[in-house]
This record gives C-alpha cells, sequence and structure tokens, in this order.
C-alpha cells in the first residue's frame, strides 16, 4: 500500500531547534527531523523532506523571526520544483490572528509565542479545556487555558529557565562544576559533585514545576476537572515523577500545527 503524499509539512521553529514533520489532515507521517535553528536554510529543509511532495504547504511555528524567510524561500520553491499539489504555494504562519480552535483572553496576544499558541490548540483538541500545558524547552512554559461557558480560552502564563539553561549555566559560570547529562538522580544526596548537581536539577526542577501547578490551579478554581499536559525534550524525565501531569505528548506543538493548518487551509 502506497504511502499517503501528506497535506502538510509542519515546522516548528524554536531558539535551539527547528523540527519537521509531514502531515496529512489526520496525522503526523513518520518520525521529526530536526536541524540546529541558527544552521536552518530553504536548502536544509530540502535535505530534510528529501523529494516529498505536499497537496497544500506549509504551517509554521516560529519563535525567531530571522529565521521565517527561509521557511519562505522553501514555500515558494515547492511551487517551481512541482512538489506542490495547488495553484499556489501557501504559508500559515501561526499568530495570535489564526484560527486556533481557542479564544485569546490577553492583553497583548501579539506577545504569545507560536509554539504557545499550538500547544494551545493542541490541547484543547486532544483534552479540552480547563487545561495547563507544561512545555519543557529552552524554557519552561506553562499555558493556561480556561473554559469560560465551555468556550476554551487561552488566559496566560508561566515562564521559567529550561532544565538544561539552569545546568548549563552552572557550567559556564563556574570553574568547578562540570556539565552534566541529565538522566534520574539515583539519591537526593550526591556523594560526587556530578550526582549533587544531578539532584538538585532533577529534584529542584520538579519542585519548581510542582509550585508553579499549585499556583495556577488555584487560581484557576476548577478542581479535578483540569488537565495537565507535558510536553517538550524534559517532559518524560520531569513528569515521570510529578503525579499533578496526567498526560505526557512528545509531539503536542507539532499536532496542534495540524490541527491549525485544518481550521486556516484556503483551497
Amino acid at each position: 500500500m502506497a504511502a499517503p503524499i501528506p497535506d502538510y509539512l509542519l515546522i516548528d521553529i524554536s531558539n535551539s531547534f527547528t523540527k519537521l514533520i509531514p502531515a496529512t489532515r489526520d496525522a503526523l507521517l513518520g518520525e521529526a527531523s530536526r536541524i540546529p535553528t541558527p544552521k536552518l536554510t530553504a536548502a536544509a529543509i530540502r535535505h530534510a523532506v528529501g523529494k516529498t511532495a505536499f497537496h497544500r504547504g506549509v504551517i509554521l511555528s516560529s519563535v525567531v523571526p530571522e529565521a521565517d524567510a527561509a521557511v519562505a524561500e522553501f514555500t515558494e520553491s515547492l511551487r517551481t520544483s512541482g512538489d506542490l499539489k495547488t495553484a499556489k504555494p501557501q504559508m500559515v504562519n501561526v499568530s495570535y490572528k489564526t484560527k486556533l480552535g481557542v479564544e485569546i483572553d490577553y492583553p497583548k496576544p501579539a506577545s504569545i509565542g507560536a509554539d504557545r499558541l499550538a500547544n494551545a490548540a493542541g490541547a484543547v483538541a486532544f483534552y479540552g479545556a480547563p487545561a495547563i500545558v507544561v512545555d519543557f524547552g529552552t524554557a519552561v512554559t506553562f499555558d493556561v487555558l480556561a473554559a469560560p461557558n465551555g468556550t476554551p480560552t487561552y488566559i496566560g502564563g508561566v515562564i521559567a529557565p529550561g532544565l538544561e539553561v539552569m545546568t548549563d549555566y552552572l557550567y559556564q559560570r563556574t570553574a568547578l562544576l562540570p556539565r552534566i547529562h541529565l538522566s534520574e538522580p539515583v539519591k537526593a544526596i550526591g556523594k560526587s559533585t556530578e550526582e549533587a548537581m544531578m539532584a538538585g536539577a532533577v529534584f529542584g526542577y520538579r519542585g519548581l514545576v510542582r509550585q508553579i501547578l499549585e499556583e495556577t490551579r488555584r487560581e484557576l478554581k476548577v478542581g479535578r476537572r483540569l488537565q495537565i499536559v507535558a510536553t517538550g525534550g524534559y517532559a518524560d524525565l520531569i513528569a515521570d515523577r510529578l503525579p499533578e501531569v496526567q498526560q505526557v505528548h512528545p509531539n503536542l506543538t507539532l499536532e496542534g500545527l495540524r490541527i491549525i493548518g485544518n481550521l486556516n487551509w484556503r483551497e
């Protein structure tokens, strides 16, 4: 049976890495490719997707505006190469003006990162609202979705330093502390510098996440109806022993982009 021709190329540009994956209207296809964002070019995107053709075009989430030009150049190349199955190449660049399946109640909606909007769209589609999405990336973000009168609504969030940022900072700003590879600590009382750093990083980070979730839950006043969803690079590690987190969804941002594509595509 022939593989389906994807409708979209989903692209999520973060500060460190760019993720790309083909998708139909109903599902992601295969594994996501990763390109270091500083090395993102139209040629790098083409190399990552090979000769794949797309029925529609590109759905983009970007928090690095200067990288968007590479995606626009690639999208235009789809038309000239014949790899796009529509009359003209299209690119949906996610913003607060995009149809998300989520209302926004926020004083400056233009300041909300596109990845956070994609997470909101994905969380509502998969889990409903009220919900909190915890995204463990370069920063850890908490995106809060309420449901006034039953309408899923983005109402704000929290931003804190990412786990790797914190440990790398210790390595860079001290003479004797090493860079560590993060994993589950053996115990809380370290018997080496590395063990002590691991315990401080992982146990301490769980404490940070738990306290933020407790405060946001208290302000929301929604009780057990609240869904807490983790995504991002360290979601499995940190959420593993956090009973407050009900779901771990590694590809939530990309799934959100697929859903946004379905809501916004113009035939």
